[in-house]
């Protein structure tokens, strides 16, 4: 793994997301939370595929807040850590995607 610190190892870079995974796996290791994640990932999706549908273009503002806001939920109150989308907002985002679709293919517990 390409990990390097700053700061007083306050933040962490990663080569690529091969790289970025295993941390974003750690930073997930709660059930509430993966549960959590895939909610509103899922939520998010459905949301954004209806906006699309139905040309109902405001619902594309609450993609943001379904896919997050249930995610932070699980970061705060189960991980009890802080997101790593405010430091790697696209390797998390791909993260979401590949934990859900480790879940429903079942190679990670739900």
């Amino acid at each position: 793994m390409n990990v390097s610190s700053n700061h007083g190892g306050t933040a962490r870079h990663f080569a690529s997301f091969r790289d970025f995974y295993p941390y974003y796996l750690e930073q997930h290791r709660s059930r509430a939370s993966r549960r959590l994640h895939m909610s509103g990932t899922v939520l998010a999706v459905l949301i954004a595929a209806g906006a699309l549908a139905r040309a109902r273009w405001a619902w594309l503002l609450a993609v943001p807040l379904a896919g997050y806001l249930p995610a932070w939920v699980g970061h705060f109150f189960f991980e009890h850590n802080s997101p790593a989308t405010f430091r790697h907002p696209l390797y998390s985002l791909r993260g979401d995607f590949a934990l859900l679709l480790e879940v429903l293919t079942r190679r990670r517990r739900w």
